[in-house]
């Protein structure tokens, strides 16, 4: 008997984590991707899936374009740039890295002369948040797509007046 109490009282418990699971997941438009070319010789093709969100006119997302590099105490910077292309006949955009993976950077002197290792990027760009259409890159094999979300203030502020 005590142990059907502790199977049923289980199960209970976990009929309710999974409903409170499902509940607080995010949720993602279906996205196609198909339509998309495919990435060329010594490039791959990466997508941000972004969930769907209240107000999406008031988010913004800024993505990155980089790699991990082992780098000296300097401020860097990846050479290349991103150009946005439109995927004819449907009205999407999508981005084109073009980079060797270069890096530039300021030219202070390292006294320590330590190695660290950072995730140097292209110059960011801040995009509109689309939950309805994947953000698509072709990017160098040997680099990465990182993001994040920007959120406004809860209240807006008034500019001064002179």
């Amino acid at each position: 008997m005590k142990f059907s109490k502790a199977l049923m009282a289980g199960l209970v418990m976990m009929v309710g984590v999974n409903a409170f699971a499902q509940k607080n997941a995010e949720k993602f438009e279906k996205l196609q991707i198909e339509m998309f070319p495919k990435a060329k010789e010594g490039y791959k093709q990466v997508y941000i899936q972004l969930p769907i969100a209240k107000n999406e006119n008031d988010l913004k997302v800024e993505f990155f374009v980089g790699a991990e590099k082992s780098l000296d105490c300097n401020k860097h910077f990846l050479m290349g740039n991103i150009k946005t292309q439109d995927l004819q006949g449907w009205g999407y955009n999508y981005y084109d890295v073009e980079s060797k993976g270069e890096v530039g950077g300021t030219l202070m002197a390292c006294p320590d002369k330590k190695l660290t290792k950072q995730f140097v990027t292209l110059k960011p760009e801040i995009v509109r948040y689309n939950s309805k259409l994947p953000l698509v890159f072709y990017i160098p094999k040997d680099m990465e797509v990182r993001y994040r979300v920007w959120r406004p203030d809860t209240a807006m502020k008034k500019a001064v007046q002179k």
